[in-house]
């Protein structure tokens, strides 16, 4: 066969392979695997914002580059429910404002709004279906500025009746629900009473939203652990209205910033004190170059889910 005749077969067979061929990447069990941090979704970046078109533009990045979603708790279950070749990723939602997930009233209908986070990400899991709906949201149920279960009181629109049915809409579509305590306290302030009191009501009000859901991680606000670090994975608080006491128990906790997590297969993995990639600029790309770079990126082993 003459050259430009191979050259031109070569081309088509590079055109016409599968996505999941050009994803192929040799196991790598022991590698890293980046746990992103978003605060607010919104119509620009900030310090602590991340625009709506970034935020597609982060979901359609990582899955060109061979990443699908997992939640803190299967990270920390080794239960990875994404295809042999892929790499997992986990997203996690700090404070539960309304540009997280808002609704919108149409012709006397709710629904989600397609530029909040929810919306982008339902929107993309919709032509997506192997993108799925995994995340994790560290919710607060009672802070300002309508950081309470994705707003109240009418601010950007929310309506404080809306706020349970956004949560328990969450775990029904197979996200995880996670604390954050109940107004963002800097926990190192406070005695450990009050350490306990913030942490129990934050899990006693993803409970009343969802009966008998296990809150399993906590987001360590300002990532400032308590004066007793043993209260932010485990304690209790007595709940004098409902006459019985509260306790919480944590598989994990997150802080607030640094390099992609080691893998749930090191021996050094510490689920309870993981680390978080603060969503600015372009420290995704920063971080998945590097991954690549070192050769340390998580890359699921075997044939199949597990």
């Amino acid at each position: 066969m003459p050259n430009r005749l191979i050259l031109l077969a070569v081309s088509i067979a590079i055109v016409a392979a599968p996505s999941g061929a050009q994803n192929a990447r040799p196991s790598n069990e022991m590698g890293r695997v980046p746990i992103l941090e978003y605060h607010l979704i919104a119509d620009k970046d900030s310090r602590w914002g991340r625009s709506a078109e970034h935020f597609r533009h982060d979901i359609e990045l990582l899955y060109a580059r061979g990443y699908r979603p997992i939640t803190v708790a299967q990270l920390v279950d080794k239960k990875f429910d994404i295809p042999a070749g892929m790499s997992p990723v986990v997203f996690t939602f700090d404070d539960a404002s309304p540009g997280q997930f808002r609704y919108i009233e149409k012709n006397g209908q709710v629904e989600i709004d397609p530029r909040s986070g929810v919306g982008i990400w339902l929107d993309f899991h919709s032509k997506h279906p192997d993108w799925g709906n995994r995340a994790t949201f560290c919710l607060l149920s009672g802070a300002a500025a309508g950081h309470a279960f994705f707003g109240e009181k009418g601010i950007e629109g929310q309506k404080t009746e809306w706020r349970f049915k956004k949560v328990k809409f969450l775990a029904d579509q197979g996200f995880e629900l996670c604390g954050h305590t109940l107004w963002h306290a800097n926990l190192a302030k406070y005695s450990d009473a009050v350490v306990q009191e913030q942490i129990a009501r934050g899990v006693l009000a993803i409970d009343s939203a969802v009966a008998g859901y296990k809150v399993r991680t906590l987001a360590l606000p300002l990532g400032i652990w308590p004066k007793n670090r043993a209260f932010a994975s485990r304690g209790v608080w007595h709940d004098a209205k409902g006459k019985r006491d509260v306790l919480y128990s944590f598989d994990a906790i997150l802080e607030v910033s640094g390099p992609p997590a080691l893998s749930p297969m090191n021996g050094k993995f510490n689920p309870r004190s993981l680390p978080r990639i603060q969503m600015i600029g372009n420290e995704l790309e920063k971080a998945l170059d590097q991954l690549d770079k070192a050769g340390e990126r998580y890359v699921k082993g075997g044939s199949g889910k597990r």
